[in-house]
């Protein structure tokens, strides 16, 4: 590879490619190498500083059973959690079958007809619905937005913080007392059915006075509880959200879980997040895809529906197997019977004289304890059970399915000093006109896989109709699709990570705690910043943080207009989104032509601001995958006018052990876990965005009002997930990968990235013109291929590029972005020689392709690239009528012959899905015919 490019050493190599401005003279302080089994010792030693206890907290998060079928073939299996974004479609259709799936599920259990294909967290949830219901009611009903005081406390402290910079005012409230002329200056409010502490209330007149206000109604429910209740679309809501993690997700200290955000028809084009549609390959049949694409926030950028741009896909996949496991008849039972437990628990309390409330409830009760609540907490924790402390006199169950009559007699004995001598007589609690007495869950689907025989079969279906990393290199550009390794995936089904609520009593989480703390401190020096923060559970919320602390830092100076973000045109969609979140206005800086931020519009763009600039968004090295030379000058020219540096982190991975950002000028950065350290990507989510600062940013990262300690106590509340520490359950991935590597490993994996993107390029180039090199002609992790020229050549596009590798098994790489028309190459340092040769024979085979549809020797419009992916069942027809041989497009490598992938579906017609909006299962029959 080294003679390849010319070069005698990897040193050699990056001395010349990395510019020396940015290079760190401090050597990594970390600890290790380690090998595997010194790893999962020090994991085994952390896991067993944790005691996990039956948590019967509640507020929003419950214990839960994960099928073992489903443990086993999904969260634990590669070709689930090391699969991409379905942005490929054709590649991607047994997980958008999941997802389709989990939005059927969604929309059914809530009473709505359309669900997305999951969010972040519940509290993040809420957040993009009250933006959303501002979008539809639009500017003319007043910033207001009221909050049910009966929400989760986590839940408002996350819609506090989104409100805050977009100028809405957040009024907590009694919504039984909120009538149609007060609710006249909102634009909508946030309901939470079953209330924080269980109660169960009629809403369907809160529900009219809204409307008849003109304003949305928004409900956050709890999916368990919609099996026996009427659920929120039938009474009256316009938006219902929530989390589906007690459908089989564990608890992990508080994530990943799947959110759930679902809508009417007439809103679907204001819905967050992604959307799982039906619509028609090339030849009629049914195939699934991502619809209403142009919501997208890479495309939409500034005017996108939010900043989110990944989904808790792994964790919602899990959540929808749940439902089909247990199935309508499963679930309602399953609901009854957490519902009588805590009947029988409230009932046994009640005979005893004790104070329970609320009248109505499913799985949630309080009571007033005589004694006093930390008398109750002290008691239930000696006998392995955590409860909610609600104030100094009362305490919260909340019932799930893994209690039993066991549980409920020894909550008894905890929570009176004098049990009932006799059984006594339990009434439903749930009031008849509450009841639901509409049906869910009747398609197939959710009926035909109770037998593990049965299910084992259909997740091994489903994972064989799509491409992940467990079968090849998935080559995409700003990305980072590198290994998982096994050993690193291990601990997060150990029941001592698995098992911890995010609100259980710190002493019970120290193990968890100090691997939080280490992975903080090691981040902090491999990046050069003073703090870190663990909450934001996806790149996107580190974003947000990150330029929430800038425009907070500029507040405290006394320095409010202070809200121009600078942002070049190659950067990520999201950081536009972000910063229009964060009450930013957007001025986009051009790039030169050799991809580099254009200093001289930057510079005049940041003296018109000067007054009120408050920062610049920079990805480093840059979405054209270069390392710009004048890094220094620019962050030097921001601070010089006032401004911050904000530093995107999604291409880290060609910096550490290199350079630390906060080294060559950055203020705050966010990380993509699950890009650079190793945690999966699992089919788009879950994801962790930490957010890096230096110290005189740190007051203001996220904090928890309800966990001081998971955050700085600057006086003002900045939650941006529902979790003090985000998605903790998969942080043990990172710690592990970064112990494994060490400070040599580290460093040496960035050269490889380097050296891998540069082999590519270079084997590329005299087929494919490659945009934008630094110095040297050198790129830096990712490479731009230039298929323009094709177009007016031979009418070829970059699509059909893409859609053509995945005949010879390839995931595409990054289709037209950052440049239209153009595929982005990131090889990683995970992959071999002999797989980057691989991918370099299938792009120059697709050149010859290119050149015999120039010379004319095949029409432009009837070629293997116009007409890829090819099925087996095209090919096997006795229709072929093409000019070009089956051979060549079911084998135009003659390795494929040995080991050859076939998609499930031809190209997927995807306006034709946009047009006929279908994002439930469709009905089997639709399947039989092949036709539209």
């Amino acid at each position: 590879m080294l003679a390849t490019l010319g070069v005698e050493t990897l040193d050699e190599l990056i001395d010349q490619a990395v510019p020396k401005s940015i290079r760190t003279e401090r050597p990594y302080d970390l600890p290790g190498p380690s090998t595997e089994a010194e790893v999962l010792d020090r994991l085994r030693h952390l896991a067993h500083l944790n005691r996990p206890m039956r948590s019967l907290i509640g507020m929003g998060y419950a214990g839960t059973f994960t099928p073992p079928v489903i443990q086993r073939n999904v969260l634990e299996n590669p070709a689930w959690y090391t699969a991409y974004t379905p942005y490929q479609p054709e590649i991607s259709q047994g997980r958008l079958e999941a997802l389709l799936n989990f939005q059927t599920m969604v929309s059914d259990l809530v009473g709505l007809e359309l669900a997305n294909a999951s969010l972040l967290d519940e509290g993040t949830a809420a957040a993009e619905a009250m933006t959303m219901a501002r979008r539809i009611v639009q500017s003319d009903a007043g910033d207001t937005f009221y909050v049910d005081h009966r929400c989760h406390p986590q839940t408002i402290d996350v819609v506090r913080t989104r409100a805050r910079p977009l100028g809405i005012e957040v009024v907590t409230c009694d919504p039984l007392e909120l009538t149609a002329d007060r609710a006249r200056g909102s634009f909508g409010v946030l309901l939470q059915y079953p209330g924080t502490l269980g109660e169960i209330r009629d809403l369907a007149h809160v529900a009219e006075a809204v409307h008849e206000a003109g304003a949305i109604v928004c409900c956050a429910t709890d999916l368990l509880a919609c099996c026996v209740l009427r659920p929120p679309g039938e009474w009256g809501a316009d938006i219902v959200l929530g989390n589906s993690q007690r459908f089989g997700v564990p608890l992990g200290f508080g994530g990943p879980h799947a959110a759930f955000i679902a809508t009417r028809q007439e809103h679907r084009r204001q819905l967050p997040g992604r959307l799982v549609g039906v619509s028609v390959d090339a030849r009629g049949r049914p195939a699934l895809r991502l619809a209403l694409q142009a919501r997208e926030q890479h495309i939409r950028r500034e005017k996108a529906t939010s900043n989110i741009c990944t989904a808790q896909v792994l964790l919602a996949n899990v959540a929808a197997f749940y439902a089909m496991w247990h199935g309508p008849d499963g679930l309602r039972a399953m609901a009854e019977r957490v519902h009588t437990l805590a009947a029988t628990l409230a009932a046994n309390l009640e005979a005893t004289g004790m104070n329970v409330g609320p009248d109505a409830f499913f799985d949630t009760l309080y009571v007033e304890v005589p004694a006093g609540a930390d008398w109750a907490l002290e008691r239930a924790r000696a006998a392995g059970i955590n409860l909610r402390r609600v104030d100094d006199s009362s305490v919260a169950v909340t019932l799930d399915e893994t209690c039993d009559e066991e549980v409920v007699d020894t909550l008894t004995r905890v929570l009176t000093p004098r049990p009932p001598a006799v059984s006594v007589e339990v009434s439903p609690r749930i009031p008849p006109h509450l009841r639901r007495s509409s049906t869910f869950l009747e398609h197939p689907v959710f009926n035909d896989f109770h037998s593990e025989t049965d299910m084992m079969r259909y997740l091994r279906r489903l994972a064989d109709r799509d491409l992940a990393l467990d079968r090849t290199m998935i080559p995409l550009g700003s990305c980072t699709m590198k290994l998982n390794a096994a050993v690193e995936m291990a601990p997060i089904t150990w029941r001592e990570f698995a098992d911890l609520h995010p609100f259980a009593p710190l002493d019970q989480v120290e193990g968890t705690l100090r691997l939080i703390h280490e992975l903080e401190a090691m981040l902090s020096e491999i990046t050069g910043f003073d703090a870190v923060s663990l909450q934001p559970n996806a790149g996107s919320q580190g974003e947000y943080a990150g330029l929430l602390a800038i425009r907070r830092f500029h507040e405290r100076n006394g320095e409010d207009r202070r809200e121009v973000c600078l942002i070049p045109r190659s950067a990520h969609g999201t950081n536009a989104a972000s910063a229009v979140m964060a009450g930013m206005r957007v001025v986009v800086v051009e790039c030169d032509d050799h991809g580099n931020v254009d200093l001289d519009d930057l510079r005049r763009k940041a003296d018109r601001h000067a007054g009120e600039l408050a920062a610049l968004m920079l990805t480093y090295p840059s979405t054209h995958g270069v390392f710009e030379e004048a890094v220094c000058e620019i962050c030097d020219l921001v601070h010089e006018r006032g401004g911050q540096v904000y530093l995107d982190g999604a291409n880290m991975n060609a910096l550490v052990g290199l350079a630390r950002p906060a080294e060559f000028g950055a203020d705050v950065c966010h990380l993509n876990l699950h890009k650079t350290f190793c945690i999966p990507h699992g089919g788009g989510g879950p994801g962790v965005g930490p957010v890096a600062a230096k110290a005189h940013l740190a007051p203001f990262l996220p904090n928890s009002s309800l966990v001081p300690e998971a955050g700085p106590t600057s006086g003002e509340v900045c939650a941006v997930s529902s979790a003090p520490w985000g998605s903790a359950l998969i942080l043990p991935i990172s710690w592990a990968y970064i112990r494994l590597m060490g400070a040599e490993g580290l460093l040496e994996a960035t050269k490889v990235a380097i050296l891998n993107a540069n082999y590519v390029a270079k084997r590329l180039e005299p087929h494919f013109p490659v945009l934008y090199k630094g110095p040297g002609g050198w790129v830096a992790h990712e490479c731009i291929i230039d298929l323009r020229p094709d177009k007016a050549k031979a009418g070829v596009t970059a699509e059909d590029v893409a859609k053509r590798l995945m005949d010879y098994g390839f995931h595409a790489p990054t289709l037209s972005f950052p440049v239209p028309g153009t595929l982005m190459v990131e090889p990683t340092e995970s992959e071999s020689l002999a797989e980057l040769d691989r991918f370099c024979e299938a792009m120059i085979s697709i050149r010859s392709e290119i050149d015999r549809i120039a010379a004319g020797e095949w029409p432009r419009d009837d070629n293997p690239l116009k007409n890829a992916p090819h099925t087996v069942e095209e090919l096997a027809s006795d229709e072929w009528t093409h000019p070009y041989p089956r051979e060549v497009a079911a084998f135009p490598l003659p390795s494929l012959r040995r080991d050859r992938y076939w998609v499930p579906v031809s190209r997927i017609d995807q306006a034709y899905g946009d047009r006929h909006l279908v994002c439930a299962c469709p009905p089997p029959e639709a399947f039989e015919d092949g036709g539209r």
